[in-house]
């Protein structure tokens, strides 16, 4: 480099360099004489942080979408007496209320009342069947009536009713062993007012 300043001082005023100076100066830049300074390490662990940031945020994103799912699948399976029941009971009005149609509502109620036939045979045996069977016995109802009066109202005569009625009775029947007095009184209720969707008209 000084030889270079040496000779650019050589050179008279408004002058070129020569064809030398120029050939040698290029050679110089392209076989990399002339390199940067190496980035301080300071700089370089500031330029990498954004990096390891957005990381972490999705690894707490994961994280958070796995405890939803888990926390979700729970709710689902949840039976009464579960703590988590009450959401998932708010979960199936809110469908039933968000549906678009009549329809689509009057066959979220009749989901909901499938879901309560399973919730009894699953409570039947447990320590906290009693009281919890006798009120689930009641949704159930409470549900299929609902449903097949809107479903009656939206699609006349349609094979869901008969469908479902069927899918019920098969679900609800093999449970009228394991019911006291009261509970198999209200199953038998239910029971001969499916029966009667199905019968021919």
């Amino acid at each position: 480099m000084l030889e270079q300043l040496t000779e650019l001082r050589e050179l008279p005023l408004g002058g070129a360099p020569g064809a030398a100076f120029k050939e040698r100066l290029r050679a110089e830049l392209l076989s990399g004489a002339l390199e940067a300074e190496p980035e301080p390490a300071a700089e370089r662990a500031r330029r990498d942080l954004p990096r390891r940031r957005p990381l972490l945020s999705q690894l707490a994103a994961v994280g958070l979408a796995a405890a939803l799912m888990v926390s979700s699948f729970a709710t689902y399976q949840a039976v009464p007496g579960d703590s988590l029941y009450p959401l998932k009971r708010a979960a199936e009005t809110t469908l039933v209320h968000l549906s678009p149609g009549e329809a689509e509502r009057a066959e979220r109620e009749l989901d909901s009342a499938k879901t309560r036939a399973k919730e009894v045979a699953s409570l039947l045996g447990s320590s906290a069947d009693g009281p919890l069977v006798k009120k689930t016995l009641k949704d159930m109802e409470e549900s299929t009536r609902s449903g097949i009066s809107r479903l009656e109202r939206a699609e006349p005569r349609s094979p869901k009713i008969k469908k479902f009625a069927r899918e019920q009775e098969e679900t609800v029947k093999p449970m009228l062993q394991e019911l006291d007095e009261d509970q198999l009184a209200q199953a038998e209720g239910y029971l001969d007012y499916i029966e009667g969707l199905v019968a021919p008209e």
